[in-house]
């Protein structure tokens, strides 16, 4: 259900669970967890799905035994903001729960235009992960992460272009391509020089 493609410096992590909105177990989250810490190589790492929603966060089953507050979900997100490498989450639809922590931790991020952007957590009863309402209020500011984390807004791709969660919205065919051509100049560059700037700019 996690497919990891390397084709040299560029590693493509998809999550292939269509049929279940791209919901995670723990052993997906783990293998996601493992990849990450282990692509330490990688100039440029991109992180997708398959169908229409990228991920609809905790599969049920397992939110109702302790996923949903799992600290699998932080080792996932830190790993991927560890990365010295380009991260960015190419997002072939809806993002929702848990798995907003992944894609606020990548570089960039880009989706198609149905995507829509929902974090439930007041709704549900639990907090989010340590890290997520930093990075998403360092993108949206504080009134805005409240909106979402707050009062359950769902947030269309547009909107979330416009306040700064998303870098680009792109056509579902063109989706990995405008993913590799964002990282052209950085599969030119030295690692030394990515993560030069990388360091800069975090």
């Amino acid at each position: 259900m996690i497919r990891c493609n390397k084709d040299g410096d560029v590693w493509i992590v998809t999550i292939d669970r269509p049929e279940k909105a791209g919901a995670l177990t723990r052993e997906m989250l783990t293998e996601l967890a493992d990849i990450a810490e282990t692509a330490q190589a990688a100039k440029l790492f991109i992180l997708t799905g398959t169908g229409g929603v990228f991920s609809a966060g905790a599969d049920l089953d397992a939110a109702r035994a302790g996923l949903a507050t799992d600290p699998v979900w932080e080792r996932l997100s830190q790993a991927i903001a560890a990365l010295p490498g380009l991260s960015i989450a190419a997002l072939n639809g809806t993002v929702a729960g848990g798995a907003f922590g992944m894609v606020l931790a990548c570089d960039l991020r880009i989706a198609v235009a149905k995507a829509k952007f929902f974090y439930p957590v007041m709704k549900l009863g639990f907090l989010p992960q340590p890290s997520d309402p930093g990075r998403l209020v360092a993108l949206v500011g504080p009134a805005r992460a409240k909106l979402i984390l707050m009062a359950g807004q769902k947030i269309h791709s547009e909107q979330a272009m416009n306040w700064g969660l998303l870098d680009q919205i792109v056509d579902p065919d063109d989706l990995l391509e405008t993913a590799h051509a964002l990282g052209a100049d950085v599969l030119s560059a030295t690692p030394a020089h990515i993560n030069g700037i990388k360091r800069l700019t975090t």
